[in-house]
């Protein structure tokens, strides 16, 4: 990674691509103009992957090992900032029935001023100033 990401990933983007869904193209498009991922949101795939029976210290290993991880893709550290950004997300959020780790993302995408890249169509109805893309 060069500088600042072009875009950000939702935890749904990023598991299109790995499962090779609809929408995977998109994403993997991000990956040539330099995308990041919130550490949460990255937990958040680990952790689906494991449901379906993935280790979660092997899948990264592969995704590092394949240059996903830390070349076309960064995990962008959840500090004291993006907490409080989060917490404060919440009311607006609340009636959409968006996740911490959905907030996560929303407050990741706002601090860095990129978009966001999501296959989660639920937000499409969020009333807020940042720039959502939807990869189907």
């Amino acid at each position: 990674m060069n500088g600042n990401p072009a875009v950000v990933l939702d935890a749904s983007a990023l598991l299109a691509y790995i499962h090779g869904e609809r929408g995977a193209s998109e994403v993997q498009k991000a990956f040539d103009s330099e995308a990041a991922i919130s550490a949460v949101n990255w937990a958040e795939v680990l952790s689906k992957l494991a449901d379906v029976g993935l280790n979660p210290a092997t899948t990264s290993k592969r995704m590092r090992d394949q240059a996903v991880i830390g070349s076309a893709l960064s995990v962008w550290p959840f500090d004291e900032r993006l907490a409080l950004d989060v917490a404060a997300l919440r009311d607006q959020t609340r009636p959409y029935g968006l996740s911490l780790g959905d907030r996560a993302c929303l407050a990741l995408g706002s601090f860095l001023k990129v978009p966001i890249l999501t296959a989660d169509r639920k937000w499409a109805e969020l009333k807020m100033r940042i720039t959502l893309r939807f990869i189907r």
